[in-house]
């Protein structure tokens, strides 16, 4: 927030000097994340910092590699589903939470939001137990229901989030006038929710996308998401392919997150 024109020469400097103190760690937590984008382009085939020689090398690998496509496709197909089930199911869960009638609010909401705060080592074990008891392990179904879990806490808190602007008089008012439960939805709420609703899907697909823990518990060969290939990577043979790899998971990100700031704006 920008200070008035009648603030003091105190004041202007206790901004200044907080604003530079806040960039400094912002750049402190961010700039290990893009060392990693020169080496993506370095010929050598080890890591060396400065690049003696610019390619493209390790990204033509990577696109010509089959495993790396097949960890792209597992990933893409995985994190699609996980979005659209879990904006679903949290959507409604927000819809149910936030009514007024809805009895212990609180302690729904505590154990539907459970997944952000328990160990993801712990989630990936019972996850495995209880799949396995299933038959659902080595599966992209077991995985996708697992990463739902995941995902639909954040689509819960979005959701909850732009339902707590949102004007319930607007839905009984399309009540009185004879409009049906889903039409009162689709009509009056949902157009009103749509950002929150959208902001929830994007966490839920980046939230599936880079997992990893999880992901090495339920799948299998085939199965395969893009972060356990990375990871099988540098545990069996440390190769530049998993910078480039690194650097498109790494432009997703701000893609998916620049969205999101749009999306916040416009709500």
């Amino acid at each position: 927030m920008w200070l008035p024109t009648y603030a003091t020469p105190f004041e202007r400097a206790s901004r200044f000097i907080v604003l530079s103190f806040a960039i400094c760690v912002l750049l402190f937590l961010i700039a290990p994340l893009f060392v990693i984008v020169p080496l993506s382009f370095s010929h050598d085939p080890f890591f060396t910092l400065p690049v003696k020689q610019w390619s493209l090398r390790w990204y033509a690998d990577f696109f010509e590699n089959p495993r790396w496509i097949t960890g792209i496709i597992n990933s893409t197909v995985t994190a699609t589903s996980t979005a659209i089930l879990a904006t679903t199911l949290g959507t409604l869960a927000a819809i149910g939470i936030t009514h007024p009638a809805f009895p212990f609010r609180k302690a729904a909401m505590a154990v539907l939001i459970s997944p952000m705060i328990v160990p993801i080592m712990i989630v990936a074990v019972g996850s495995y137990l209880f799949y396995g008891e299933l038959g659902l392990t080595n599966t992209r179904l077991g995985l996708v229901l697992a990463h739902t879990a995941l995902a639909v806490p954040f689509v819960i808190v979005t959701v909850t989030a732009t339902l707590s602007t949102y004007d319930g008089n607007l839905s009984r008012a399309a009540a009185s006038l004879g409009a049906p439960p889903l039409s009162r939805f689709f009509r009056v709420m949902l157009p009103q929710i749509l950002p929150g609703v959208v902001s929830g899907g994007i966490f839920a697909f980046a939230v599936s996308f880079d997992e990893v823990v999880v992901a090495l518990f339920l799948t299998g060969a085939e199965q395969r998401t893009l972060p356990v290939q990375m990871f099988s990577g540098i545990r069996d043979q440390i190769n530049p392919t998993i910078m480039a790899a690194a650097t498109l998971l790494l432009a997703l990100s701000i893609l998916l997150f620049g969205t999101l700031n749009l999306l916040t704006r416009r709500t």
